[in-house]
């Protein structure tokens, strides 16, 4: 696999290794790993950044050298391991590490990569789980070529900080963008406009779908009026407000957004596997929630695509109708796009930008 990050790969194993670079580039299944774990820094600030897996990668590795098993001489075999929190307090430490859960660490990178290489025996990460102690496999930091071994540790670690720094400046970028656009856009609303625009599509990273869909609908919802109270005689007015429940991709029980005052439930994905939605639907006990799906697939295909697949699974009707009953509203790319272009018309862009220039700093941790 070629892409544009592969050449930094090879160019940091050429400084290390020399003429012998190729020939690790094809040998190592790390580097061939990172090699396709990397692609998504040829799509900039908006396409998927996973870090996980690197930092569980990473933290191991740096562990490894940090305990002097990077010479020629390793009595790593005999090393009692490094402690879970330590790593896992490390991997919060890296730049887009604050909110990181375990389970890179805990067995996500160890399936990933047998997923690459199902026919490698050796996987990444080796754990006791009695004792909480970790280790990177050693026999695929070792790679030999021409009869000689040589141990790629610190390429490893090379690789993935060239790779965060790459995806560091992307995001810098989308900040700064973003900041100045919040600044200009009462006075030059397209470039905005097209701005937005390239957010809502499919290829956009989920957690800048999800801020942006938050900013469009924050603002939609804003110009509607609940009017309510305990005696017809005496009524509240109240906007409707959405809020946002914590950062994206969050383990929060499946909601995302919440409005105030009629208490909708919101849930943004980019899946149409059914079980998903089935899953978040019992997290919050079959209560009415609205998912927002990035996807251009019309709402009616939706609903038959997910009620399809759930009757071929449970084959109960009556099971199937009560999960698709709690589907309150699905919310696909057409229609938020309709309700952006209508926010453009009450002349709201400026707020929206605003909205998601603040998110995303919140998001991407900046003061």
């Amino acid at each position: 696999m070629q892409h544009e990050f592969t050449p930094k790969i090879k160019e940091i194993l050429e400084k290390h290794f020399g003429d012998s670079a190729d020939d690790i580039f094809e040998k190592s299944y790390l580097v061939r790993y990172l090699n396709a774990k990397t692609k998504s820094v040829s799509s900039g600030s908006k396409s998927r950044g996973a870090f996980a897996n690197h930092y569980a990668l990473y933290v191991l590795v740096e562990d490894y050298i940090s305990k002097g098993f990077a010479g020629d001489d390793s009595s790593y075999s005999e090393y009692e391991g490094a402690i879970y929190t330590g790593l896992f307090t490390r991997m919060r430490e890296l730049f887009f590490g604050r909110k990181l859960q375990n389970h890179a660490l805990n067995n996500r990178m160890n399936d990933e990569f047998k997923k690459f290489f199902p026919d490698v025996s050796h996987q990444p990460i080796i754990r006791d789980l009695q004792t909480k102690r970790y280790w990177i496999n050693e026999n695929l930091l070792k790679i030999v070529v021409g009869g000689k071994s040589y141990n790629i540790a610190h390429s490893i670690i090379e690789i993935i900080e060239a790779y965060i720094e790459a995806k560091k400046s992307a995001f810098d970028r989308f900040i700064v963008y973003t900041s100045d656009l919040a600044q200009i856009s009462d006075k030059d609303a397209d470039k905005a406009i097209d701005f937005i625009k390239q957010l809502i599509q499919p290829n956009v990273d989920a957690r800048v779908f999800e801020i942006v869909s938050y900013a469009i609908l924050k603002s939609h919802y804003a110009d509607t009026i609940l009017y309510w109270g305990w005696e017809p005689g005496e009524l509240n007015e109240e906007p409707l407000k959405l809020y946002k429940t914590g950062r994206t991709n969050a383990n929060d029980g499946g909601i995302d957004f919440v409005m105030k005052p009629l208490g909708r439930f919101f849930q943004v994905t980019e899946t149409l596997d059914f079980k998903k939605y089935f899953l978040d639907i019992d997290k919050i006990q079959r209560y009415p929630i609205t998912f927002v799906i990035k996807t251009n697939l019309k709402e009616e295909n939706i609903y038959n695509q997910l009620e399809s697949n759930a009757r071929s699974m449970y084959g109960i009707h009556a099971v199937v109708r009560r999960y698709m009953e709690s589907i309150e509203e699905v919310i696909n790319l057409p229609r938020l796009t309709e309700i952006f272009v209508e926010q453009v018309e009450r002349e709201k862009v400026k707020a929206i930008m605003d909205e998601i220039s603040l998110q995303s700093k919140l998001e991407f941790n900046y003061e």
